[in-house]
């Protein structure tokens, strides 16, 4: 008799199609090339024309917001107290918002995986999103779409 082989469940995501990013980047005034260097290529096979990202950027203030489709985010400020790092949750809510947002219309939606320093992205359908919760044992691995609230900003936990 041989022995049992015991099989682990595939895992959901090809991780060589995850987009490093980088919270910490992106807050400091990385949106703009992330979104062109990292995400621009693989977004055009879903959105026709994607749309364009401006940086504005005051040194002296200090203030950094994008505009993206008409809409100013600002991704920190005077006004903003930063005390909790809030503007590295800020950045990635507003970057993935900003793709999302082009994704619309599509059968895919562009995913965080991680957070901080460790901040991916990846393009997924719904369905590859719960695949890949179901085949990721730990909660803090499973893909989600960022949103605005302090302190997970969307990140399961």
């Amino acid at each position: 008799m041989g022995t049992l082989a015991v099989q682990s469940p595939a895992l959901a995501l090809d991780y060589d199609k995850a987009h490093p990013l980088d919270a910490e980047d992106l807050a400091e005034q990385g949106i703009v090339k992330a979104y062109q260097e990292e995400v621009l290529p693989e977004l055009r096979r879903y959105v026709k024309n994607p749309i364009a990202i401006e940086e504005s950027v005051d040194a002296d203030a200090p203030r950094y917001s994008v505009r993206a489709a008409g809409q100013d985010y600002v991704i920190y400020a005077p006004d903003v107290s930063d005390s909790e790092g809030r503007s590295w949750g800020t950045a990635t809510y507003v970057f993935f918002k900003i793709i999302n947002d082009q994704l619309a219309g599509s059968d895919v939606r562009f995913y965080a995986l991680n957070g901080g320093n460790d901040l991916f992205g990846i393009f997924l359908t719904p369905q590859q999103a719960e695949d890949a919760k179901r085949s990721l044992p730990t909660r803090t691995d499973w893909p989600y779409l960022p949103d605005a609230e302090w302190p997970w900003y969307g990140q399961y936990h």
